[in-house]
């Protein structure tokens, strides 16, 4: 018979996942209204969101709104509601066990394994923030003309800016995040007033069509739209962040903090899923309809959107969404670098220490292959960014599945059969057409 794992209480984690805010957001009582109780869980999901909107997935939407039209927002669509189901479990893994992600790695995985895992994890985090780095520092050259190195360094600031909102509370940082995804969302949302898309053709875009697996193009972006959607590190992050919320440690508190959790993060993802669509949409009315359907870098579309809408502020709307995307992106993942390092390693450094570490390790490859190769080349460093994430991609999310299958781990909390199964279809879908992407990457293709 096959020996069961001991329970998590008897294992030896007893670290809280950032232990600064952890449980430091009061819950109000069962008599407060229901609203107020739900008001208390807000913003999680919304830091979450930020790794959906993020500079990495903006080049995918961007080529697919401008070559193809609207028809690849069905499979937006279909990425986000995976992303809600696999964020809904990183967050019940969080409440139930009250270890993040990490955590439960470093617990239930031999040493060996676990290694591997943390390697694999920082790799993807260096990945992710280049990626952001990388956006907010051409952001910056398109709004002010700075060189893209001097954009770069500018980033760590982020650090600073992270240490300093949560020496103040938890609660501040959540709301400079949501506020930053105001921003994006009025920027965005003038931008398909003055597009004056169709809304039969929009609607349409979101049903499927058998185009996107016959025609290979569409089918590559459809890839990299989906593979370009669940980041690794969001896993982590929120199964960590969850836990600053001072919820009751009895069924009846774990299983009200699942369900407000759950609720605040498919809205939180249900905004994500408006700004992507939008700048597909954008993309799709201001360049696949005027003959510049080659565009697919973020410059070229930032210097032909206010020609092209025939309204001067379009592109600088345009280069401010990509700014907020970017500070909001590097913040989040230097929280997530912190959750990761402590977690797999139990290591503690200085708060400033470590999260200057983090940026570090994304800025440092950045500013070489700025002033060693040249500007053209940073783009060729996205792609290889969103290579590596693929790659750490079935890390991270076959033992999140895995771990919120298990009763000896989650108890009564464990997912039901049916959920399980659609969890590791999905999981299947994600890993296959990672893999996929990955392959013609490495093949050229």
């Amino acid at each position: 018979m096959r020996r069961k794992s001991p329970p998590v209480s008897d294992t030896p984690v007893v670290r809280r996942s950032l232990p600064e805010v952890f449980a430091s957001i009061r819950v109000p009582g069962p008599d407060a209204p229901w609203l107020k109780r739900f008001a208390a869980f807000v913003g999680p999901g919304y830091l979450v969101s930020v790794g959906y909107m993020d500079p990495g997935n903006w080049a995918t939407d961007l080529q697919g709104g401008a070559q193809f039209g609207y028809t690849l927002l069905s499979v937006i669509l279909l990425s986000n509601l995976m992303a809600i189901l696999l964020q809904a479990l990183s967050a019940r893994l969080g409440i139930v066990t009250g270890l993040d992600l990490a955590q439960a790695c470093r617990a239930r995985c031999p040493k060996a394994l676990n290694m591997v895992l943390w390697i694999t994890c920082e790799l993807a985090i260096i990945a992710c923030d280049l990626a952001e780095v990388i956006g907010t520092a051409v952001a910056l050259q398109l709004l002010f003309g700075l060189p893209l190195v001097v954009g770069a360094l500018l980033s760590a600031l982020d650090a600073f800016v992270v240490l300093l909102l949560m020496g103040r509370g938890f609660r501040y940082l959540e709301a400079f995040i949501i506020g930053l995804l105001v921003v994006i969302a009025v920027c965005f949302g003038a931008q398909i007033i003055m597009a004056d898309p169709s809304v039969a053709a929009i609607m349409k875009g979101f049903v499927p069509k058998p185009a996107i697996l016959t025609n290979p193009t569409m089918l590559y972006i459809a890839i990299g739209i989906i593979g370009a959607t669940v980041m690794p590190h969001n896993l982590y992050l929120h199964s960590s962040i969850v836990q600053t919320r001072a919820f009751e440690r009895t069924p009846n508190g774990l299983r009200e903090a699942i369900r407000f959790s759950t609720l605040d993060s498919t809205i939180a993802l249900t905004f994500a899923l408006f700004i992507n669509a939008a700048i597909l949409i954008v993309a799709a009315a201001a360049f696949h309809t005027t003959g510049h359907a080659d565009v697919a870098d973020i410059d070229v579309a930032y210097h032909l959107l206010s020609p092209v809408l025939g309204a001067g502020i379009a592109s600088t709307l345009f280069a401010v969404a990509l700014l907020a995307a970017g500070m909001n992106s590097t913040i989040t993942g230097t929280l997530a670098g912190q959750i990761v390092m402590e977690g797999f390693l139990d290591l503690r450094l200085p708060g400033w220490m470590r999260r200057l570490l983090t940026r570090s390790l994304a800025i440092v490859p950045v500013v070489f292959v700025t002033l060693v190769l040249g500007a053209d080349h940073v783009n060729d460093l996205l792609v290889f960014s969103q290579v590596v994430l693929s790659m750490q991609l079935p890390f991270a999310v076959i033992p999140l599945v895995w771990f919120t299958t298990r009763r000896d781990m989650m108890g009564n909390f464990a997912i039901s059969r049916p959920l399980a199964l659609i969890a590791w279809i999905v999981a299947t879908v994600i890993l296959v057409l990672n893999f996929k992407l990955l392959h013609d990457a490495i093949m050229g293709g």
